[in-house]
């Protein structure tokens, strides 16, 4: 019971303690001598250039160590808008600069994709949002392009297919890459030509890409994209949907202007939800490629995550200390409640644990940096692989014993599919397939297709996340025990 005299001042036991702000006595940690301005961790208090020049080693550092984006190599900036994506971008401009110690090699460009069709928003709403982003595109000086996620009807039936996959560069390439491009800047200035600050090392003049200033989506395709999203029945689908909608149409582009890697503003905390987030949806098999530094899954082309260092904190601060422009464009998942969604509900555990516990992003994120891609042994270890059409990750087919729900699931429909009819009368002829140009990837009119159940085939060519999805999209086979709420 409550009683007189009780002090009620201190704070719950279960309540988060305020962050100690930094005194005039306080000094920075790094340089022992300026004034602190911000404060990421409890007693990791820096001044102004100390915590630029922290920032700045955390995205060197993570290209430097990985090296995987070779000198003279064009590299495509996935830029949302958002915080992390325009200090990515940032980041880019000012390693290029002159005034930078070590150069960036690569060439840069940068791709905007408007989503505003599948939230909904009128094509007044999208101009205004394009009005915003074309200004900061021009301002970078590089190549840009602004696709909207409409043209993704647009594509060609080769993005389901596995690419072959490129063999990774070892130590010794990278540095016979590096002394050839070196050797091949001081000819140019030795030469007397263009000089020594310009070739492949010089950023891009500002332009204007011709695919850039394309004219709007058909109103055809803008209905239909936003009559699929209507159709999806859940947030968490609508969520994974657009991620796999968004990173095929980026794909496209970076393969159609030669572009070999892509660039994603994944931060720490980012990646940290989104570890949590694909175990919920069952992709833990696939963790090591959601949320590694590099993603080689796509072949040809290789997603890298350079800002997965970085905390939203440290980059909001960044953003703010030094004015990187960036534009706001709400989400699909913006103003929706905290249980809407397997993703919102994880990120507002991860946060909340966060403000309780400042280690749980950074041990996720450790947790995370520990997996290893390891190849699968057997016959399917090569190029033949199966990989689902959707996320593009190799199938986990199991064997006809196993003990999981899923492969007995998976054994049981292949041998309902096979049929003691003639062939002739069941199996779909080589040249017509249920789904034309997509299915026969893996086999599709050998015997796995139907023209009677050409749903089927189509299944059995996902993962389990997908075919999930699939489910809420409404296209999931009925009385299917594996799909089941």
């Amino acid at each position: 019971m409550c009683q007189v005299g009780e002090d009620y001042g201190e704070p719950a036991p279960g309540e988060p303690t305020p962050a100690p702000r930094p005194s005039r006595e306080q000094k920075c940690v790094k340089c022992k001598e300026a004034q602190p301005v911000v404060v990421i961790r409890a007693g990791d208090a820096f001044c102004r250039d100390c915590f630029k020049a922290f920032y700045v080693h955390k995205f060197r550092a993570m290209l430097g160590k990985n090296r995987l984006i070779f000198p003279g190599e064009k590299v495509l900036l996935a830029w949302s808008g958002g915080p992390s994506s325009s200090s990515m971008v940032w980041q880019v401009l000012e390693g290029l600069s002159q005034d930078s110690a070590k150069r960036l090699r690569f060439v840069p460009g940068v791709i905007f994709v408007d989503e505003g069709a599948a939230f909904g928003k009128s094509l007044e709403e999208r101009s205004k949002t394009l009005a915003e982003v074309k200004p900061i595109l021009q301002a970078t000086g590089l190549p840009w392009h602004v696709v909207a996620l409409e043209e993704v009807f647009s594509l060609p039936p080769s993005v389901l297919r596995c690419s072959a996959q490129e063999p990774a560069g070892s130590e010794g390439a990278y540095k016979a890459a590096v002394d050839s491009f070196l050797q091949q800047q001081h000819v140019l200035g030795a030469g007397g030509g263009p000089g020594p600050t310009q070739g492949k090392e010089q950023p891009p003049q500002p332009r204007l890409d011709p695919q850039s200033l394309a004219s709007p989506p058909a109103a055809a395709q803008t209905e239909a994209l936003s009559q699929l999203f209507c159709s999806v029945r859940t947030l968490t689908a609508k969520e994974e949907l657009l991620q796999t909608l968004r990173t095929h149409l980026i794909l496209h582009m970076a393969r159609a202007h030669g572009y070999s890697k892509v660039m994603t503003g994944d931060s720490c905390t980012r990646l940290a939800i989104k570890l949590m987030t694909n175990l919920a949806l069952g992709r833990g098999a696939f963790l090591a490629w959601d949320t590694g530094f590099s993603d080689e899954r796509h072949g040809d082309v290789v997603v890298v995550r350079p800002m997965r260092d970085h905390t939203l904190k440290e980059v909001a601060f960044y953003n703010r200390l030094f004015s990187v422009p960036s534009v706001f464009t709400p989400a699909v998942d913006t103003k929706a409640p905290e249980k809407a969604s397997i993703h919102r509900l994880m990120e507002a555990f991860i946060l909340r644990l966060q403000t309780q516990f400042p280690s749980t992003v950074s041990t996720v994120y450790r947790t995370s940096e520990k997996l290893v891609k390891a190849p699968r042994d057997g016959p399917a270890a090569g190029d033949s692989s199966p990989c689902c059409l959707l996320c593009m990750c190799a199938l986990d087919v199991d064997a006809a014993d196993s003990a999981t729900a899923f492969g007995a699931q998976t054994s049981s429909r292949l041998s309902q599919m096979q049929s003691p009819t003639p062939l002739t009368e069941t199996r779909t002829p080589p040249g017509s397939c249920c789904s034309p140009g997509v299915g026969r990837v893996q086999g599709c009119g050998q015997g796995a297709c139907r023209r009677e159940d050409p749903q089927a085939c189509i299944e059995e060519q996902l993962c389990y996340s997908c075919r999930v999805n699939m489910k809420d999209l409404g296209l999931g086979l009925a009385g299917d025990p594996g799909l089941s709420d």
